[in-house]
């Protein structure tokens, strides 16, 4: 047991360091998250020590930690954000200092200041104006009443200080190299836009073998549930690269570090839609491979016509990936032509007749899947169409 537990161990520690190496690897390699985080965290620790520098070396503030303690939390992921949580937490730790001093000049005993204080303030922790910012109101108190400087003259140096602190962070974050997060818009478009594909290539080559059960179609359900934690993510995304741009955007563009051709927000919903009729798609798969379901799959010969239209569909996918990444479509990955889709169509259109004499379980799964195969078409083909003639 212990010998497998050692192992277990030393197998996490693998992954973790092999993490690590390939999150420097990236850093190294050029622009992207990992080397954002590199470049976030060292604007962190240096408006840490500048503020320390400040208040220490230069003013001799005796509570000068108060500075490098604010600056160090504040250099945000954006500018904006920095700036909203300055305020909510110099607020907090103005009513932290506050009230833990009121408290302690009440009972005149560091315990009784803390019992008194403390409930109070970790209700106010809760107020959403001080947003996650409000715990900071009770920790001031703690480290207000243990440093025992509970005086008007200290007070006004612990508010001081962290006002500085938050001044340094903020003009840090906004001053060196303000972070901008356009780039992960992009990544996490691609990446939906290839793993579509991936899905549907997955769906057509088990629908190709023509042998594949309820552990298939459970297999689809998990790719297609990917797809929408992926949409999360571009959610997430465009949000932040939306709020990075407060504040700093007409800067940002003079310093040309913003890219003009990020992909619009039309392009989130598209493929929204998209996933969600692989979604759907899905779905239908999973109830005709359910042998206590009435509806029952289609025959094998539809079934490989099928899934060639899903294979093309998946190719224009991935074209549709390295559009949106920029990069050039090389003859593998071109979007694809309409007339073979028409073909293909025709087919299975002559195919659902053939079921529609056969009964109406036959005919109710082939022609959702083919529902959902047009949605797919008509969402992926007219934007192919229009990249190929030129730059939107």
């Amino acid at each position: 047991m212990r010998f497998r537990d050692g192992t277990r161990v030393t197998e996490a520690v693998r992954r973790e360091a092999g993490a690590v190496a390939r999150a420097a690897r990236a850093a190294g390699a050029g622009p992207g998250r990992e080397r954002d985080l590199v470049v976030q965290s060292l604007k962190a620790a240096g408006a840490a020590l500048l503020a320390w520098l400040v208040a220490d070396r230069w003013l001799g503030d005796p509570m000068a930690l108060m500075a490098p303690w604010v600056a160090l939390v504040l250099v945000q992921a954006t500018v904006y954000g920095s700036l909203r949580q300055a305020a909510q937490q110099w607020s907090a730790i103005c009513a932290g200092t506050l009230l833990a001093s009121g408290a302690q000049a009440v009972t005149g005993d560091t315990l009784g200041a803390l019992a008194l204080s403390l409930p109070a303030l970790m209700l106010l922790a809760n107020w959403p104006r001080f947003g996650d910012q409000g715990v900071y109101a009770a920790t001031t108190a703690v480290f207000t009443l243990a440093s025992g400087a509970v005086s008007a003259s200290a007070v006004g140096h612990r508010v001081g200080q962290a006002a500085l602190g938050a001044v340094i962070g903020v003009a840090v974050n906004a001053l060196v190299l303000p972070p901008v997060h356009l780039r992960d818009v992009r990544e996490n478009l691609v990446a939906l836009a290839r793993e579509t594909g991936e899905a549907l290539d997955a769906v057509a080559g088990g629908l190709r073998e023509g042998e594949w059960d309820a552990a298939t179609a459970a297999r689809w359900s998990q790719a297609s549930a990917r797809l929408e934690r992926r949409r999360e993510g571009l959610r997430s995304a465009r949000g932040w690269s939306r709020e990075s741009l407060r504040l700093t955007s007409g800067p940002l563009r003079a310093l040309h570090r913003i890219p003009l051709d990020v992909p619009p927000e039309s392009e989130d919903g598209r493929w929204g839609r998209i996933t969600g009729h692989v979604a759907a798609l899905t779905r239908t798969l999973a109830v005709a491979a359910d042998g206590d379901r009435t509806p029952a799959p289609p025959e094998a010969a539809a079934l490989r016509t099928y899934a060639r239209l899903l294979e093309l569909l998946g190719h224009t996918c991935r074209a549709e990936a390295q559009r949106l990444r920029g990069a050039a479509t090389d003859r593998r990955e071109k979007p694809t032509e309409p007339t073979e889709l028409e073909e293909l169509r025709h087919h299975l259109h002559d195919s659902l007749r053939d079921h529609a004499a056969r009964g109406a379980a036959h005919t109710a799964v082939l022609g959702t899947l083919l529902l959902q195969a047009e949605n797919l078409w008509a969402e992926l083909l007219p934007a192919a169409r229009e990249a190929d003639r030129g730059p939107r």
